[in-house]
Formats: C-alpha cells, sequence, structure tokens
C-alpha cells in the first residue's frame, strides 16, 4: 500500500499494441504516527505524502510532523497492521513496494458533477415524448410506496440528487511500467478522480 497523485492519462506501445495508460507519481511516503493495540486497542500506522507549508497546517498535525521528524504533508491516511515492529516514525517508502506486483486495487475520489437528474445519475430511460406526456419527460416517476398505508418514500429510492463525489475503489488495474527514480508508476486502464486527485494504491485482493 501506498499513497499517490494522479498526474494524467497517455499511452504506449507494447507488443504492437496501443494500451492506454494512467501515470501516478506514488510516494515518497512517510510514517508520521504508529497506533498500538495497548494503548489504542489496534495496531495501524499513519502515512503521509505531498509537502504542504508549515503556515498552512495546524497546530495539532504539526506537533505529528515534528514527532515523526519530516516536513508538513497534504495526505494522510491510517492502515491497520498486523505488526507495528517493521515500522519506524519517520521511515520512508517510495514506489519500489510495489515491485513485483502485477495487479493493484486504487481508491480514489471521483469527479464531483453536482445535482443531476435520475436520466443521468441512475441511467434512466425517462418518459415518452409525445401522446399525452407533457413537460414531465426527464422525470423519475412516483416515488410513494405500493399503498396509501405505504405512501412514504422508500429506503434506497433512486431519485435527483448529487453526482460524482464519492469514495470509488477500480479493481485489478495492471501494472505496466515502474519508474522508481522518479517514483513513477503507469497502470492500464482510468483511475478514479482528476488530475492531481489523490490516490491510494494497493496490491490487488482477488488477482495475485
Amino acid at each position: 500500500m501506498i499513497l499517490g497523485k494522479k498526474i494524467g492519462m497517455t499511452q504506449i506501445f507494447e507488443n504492437e499494441k496501443l494500451i492506454p495508460v494512467t501515470v501516478i507519481e506514488a510516494g515518497p511516503n512517510f510514517v508520521v504516527q504508529k497506533k498500538s493495540e495497548e494503548k489504542d486497542g489496534y495496531n495501524a500506522v499513519t502515512l503521509a505524502y505531498d509537502d504542504k507549508k508549515e503556515k498552512n497546517t495546524i497546530k495539532p498535525e504539526m506537533g505529528i510532523f515534528k514527532k515523526a521528524g519530516i516536513s508538513p504533508k497534504k495526505f494522510l491516511k491510517e492502515f491497520k497492521v498486523a505488526e507495528l515492529e517493521s515500522f519506524e516514525l519517520g521511515q520512508e517508502f517510495k514506489v519500489d513496494v510495489l515491485e513485483g506486483i502485477e495487479f493493484v486495487d486504487i481508491v480514489g475520489t471521483s469527479k464531483g458533477k453536482g445535482t443531476a437528474g435520475v436520466m443521468k445519475r441512475h441511467n434512466f430511460g425517462g418518459n415518452r415524448a409525445t401522446h399525452g406526456v407533457s413537460r414531465n419527460h426527464r422525470l423519475g416517476g412516483s416515488n410513494a410506496g405500493g399503498a396509501a398505508s405505504n405512501s412514504n418514500v422508500p429506503k434506497g429510492k433512486k431519485m435527483a440528487g448529487r453526482l460524482g463525489n464519492e469514495q470509488v475503489t477500480v479493481q485489478n488495474l495492471k501494472v505496466v511500467k515502474f519508474d522508481a527514480e522518479n517514483n513513477l508508476l503507469l497502470v492500464k486502464g482510468a483511475v478514479p478522480g482528476p488530475k492531481n486527485g489523490y490516490l491510494v494504491i494497493k496490491k490487488s485482493v482477488k488477482k495475485y
């Protein structure tokens, strides 16, 4: 597991085939906090990535970074681990921790698209364009339950609302190339989020 940032998409040739790839800057990451089962009830480490200015860092976070002996970072993420012995405060991780792994799962935040109707958000077919349908061609239809005694809106009903801006996990992305010198990782296909969006890269849980 490592934290990274989406740089953008490009394409490369491999075996005379054109492959779309996403370029990810993965690391360097630093261990800024350790949580133990004795003190906190579980074992975990917090990784930090991407420099930010000290003036933009709140005092409690600044104390964490000073204790770890590193400069302030923008993106922090906690991971549960089986053992804490192999981690030290301030320890650095680079993209080479993923070397030898063929497939990865990537977690990111999808692009926010604002409020959307049911046709765009849930792929509804819409009402007919004629034969008495009047000014509700893109509406979702009735929201009520099946009877007067159950006329409330059911939980989980597909309706208009916010589209995007939520956590998305894309699984089984093939690792195409490593660039350990520049901390770059190229994976086949698209990953969630905009350019410069933060990502969590993990070893695939379904493909080994």
